[in-house]
């Protein structure tokens, strides 16, 4: 015979669910609005404010600049982040200790910090151009999260079949990327698309590094709010919402969610 459920706790359920996706209600139902104003509940509804998105040169810019930029950051991360994440388990105890603390240091450090660090050294120190200083600065905020999560994988990998196909003969590097890296290839999905979505997301490090010409998608939405209160900004949301939803839909159409989960 099962309990029954304490109204305090549906009570409870429904508030926090009500916290969860309220806003993004609000959010949806502004970017539908048909006045030229930001309000909700919407005084009618249009898909005008969408259209006006790619309409808006700069929007369309940003958006390709933001893409781009989190395609390649997350790319270059994953490229430092798997073997850095390998030779932390691998090698444990050959390896100090504070390096692995070493990669984590830029979730460690504020972002705001972080950026103006980036600024000072990489923009103005070094003269590196914008764009190339925006994947460094992103590279540098996402490569944490590579290197725990691959990390979390590895900790699960039995080295031993790797010390096994390299005893039959199989070289270190083919083992690595036909025994190893299958292995965690759940921990490289779920780091690519954790990392993309914090690049394209990210204001407190493009907010130091953008420049005439360049600029993200972020620091646009800003540039925007500065000068008009219309409902475009909430579009834009509702686009990045429904970016990260189809990141998360493809994944669970070609791998599946558990799969993500083993």
């Amino acid at each position: 015979m099962t309990r029954p459920v304490h109204p305090l706790l549906i009570a409870l359920t429904v508030l926090v669910f009500i916290f969860l996706v309220g806003p993004l209600v609000i959010v949806v139902g502004s970017a539908l609005s048909d006045t030229t104003y930001l309000t909700f509940p919407p005084q009618g509804l249009s898909l005008r404010w969408f259209e006006n998105i790619f309409a808006i040169a700069a929007f369309r810019r940003t958006i390709i600049t933001s893409l781009q930029i989190a395609f390649i950051s997350t790319a270059i991360a994953l490229v430092i982040g798997i073997p850095a994440a390998y030779a932390l388990n691998r090698h444990r105890i050959q390896l100090p200790a504070w390096l692995s603390t070493l990669f984590v240091l830029p979730v460690l450090v504020p972002e705001l910090v972080l950026g103006f660090s980036l600024l000072k050294s990489v923009a103005t120190g070094f003269q590196v151009p914008i764009f190339p200083a925006l994947i460094i600065g992103h590279t540098l905020l996402v490569l944490p999260y590579v290197v725990r999560v691959i990390s979390a994988s590895l900790a699960n990998f039995d080295f031993a079949a790797e010390e096994a196909a390299v005893s039959l003969g199989s070289p270190p590097l083919k083992t690595f990327f036909t025994i190893v890296l299958p292995n965690v290839r759940s921990g490289v999905i779920a780091a690519f698309i954790l990392c993309f979505i914090t690049s394209i997301n990210d204001v407190s490090i493009s907010i130091f590094l953008t420049g005439p010409g360049i600029s993200t998608l972020p620091i646009q939405i800003l540039a925007h709010v500065e000068q008009f209160f219309d409902p475009t900004i909430a579009s834009v949301s509702v686009l990045l919402m429904a970016l990260t939803v189809a990141v998360m839909a493809v994944v669970e159409r070609t791998l599946g969610l558990t799969f993500l989960a083993k």
